[in-house]
């Protein structure tokens, strides 16, 4: 092989390396929480406290936390049946939580402090 076929599949090898490389990204985590995020946790996490299911909740959430991806693409696939009963919009903002590493965690605080706080709103 010549010097300059090598070169071009040096050059072709590397650009498919850098295409791979941005395939499979995800978030970094940390990243700020939009408000309307921030709003759709709270309420889940108030719904779950306000019915006494905290401590139920966090083990399921502990347990199926690995998972959330895989829940996110659940709720993509299922969301012109669940639109019939819940709001287009929520499933939407739910499913591309869910596809966040941190979204479990965050929720897994807010339902311990609330529940800590003891206090439950009015449905």
């Amino acid at each position: 092989m010549t010097t300059s076929v090598k070169a071009h599949l040096a050059q072709r090898i590397n650009r498919l390396r850098a295409g791979l490389r941005h395939a499979f990204a995800i978030e970094p985590e940390g990243q700020p929480l939009s408000d309307e995020d921030v709003a759709l946790l709270n309420k889940v996490a108030t719904v779950i406290v306000n019915r006494r299911m905290a401590d139920p909740a966090m083990l399921f959430l502990e347990s199926a936390g690995p998972m959330n991806f895989l829940g996110s693409q659940a709720l993509h696939f299922l969301a012109p049946i669940l639109d019939l009963a819940c709001d287009a919009r929520e499933i939407e903002r739910a499913a591309h939580l869910l596809e966040r590493r941190d979204a479990i965690p965050r929720l897994i605080a807010l339902i311990e402090s609330k529940a800590a706080s003891g206090k439950t709103e009015p449905r």
